[in-house]
């Protein structure tokens, strides 16, 4: 392998992270209109319960987002966010996907999106477990 092959891998999942950070923290913008959540997830609802619940999974998404960028630069903490991002994003679909009437409402985006997290950042955490396990390091 180059020289310049792990640089580059690292400049590649610097980037990606601080992407889906990014993406993952917008539903915070509910804070400021909540007719985000339209985008977001689809709900056009104005009930009031309804709206502060989202604005604060709003919040909750922005810490998580924060996170992955703060990962993006801090690699000794990539697997730890990137399970943390696993276990939020599963949950999130889980709990909407097997719902049909819920299924029907939900923004595809957000479908896509976290599929795609789940899948990726999986991959992540399997391959540095992989490595750290194979160079007999235990400090993941």
């Amino acid at each position: 392998m180059p020289a310049s092959a792990p640089r580059v891998r690292s400049a590649v999942m610097t980037a990606v992270f601080v992407v889906l950070g990014c993406i993952t923290a917008t539903p915070v913008f509910a804070l400021i209109d909540p007719g985000v959540l339209t985008w977001t997830y689809g709900v056009a609802s104005r009930d009031p319960m309804i709206v502060g619940l989202l604005q604060h999974r709003g919040v909750l998404q922005l810490v998580l987002g924060a996170g992955l960028v703060w990962a993006a630069f801090r690699p000794s903490v990539r697997v730890v966010v990137a399970s943390a991002a696993i276990l939020t994003k599963s949950v999130f679909l889980g709990l909407l996907l097997p719902d049909a009437s819920l299924r029907a409402d939900l923004a595809a985006f957000s479908v896509w999106f976290d599929a795609f997290c789940i899948v990726f950042l999986g991959a992540y955490v399997f391959v540095e477990l992989l490595r750290s396990a194979r160079s007999g390091r235990s400090d993941r």
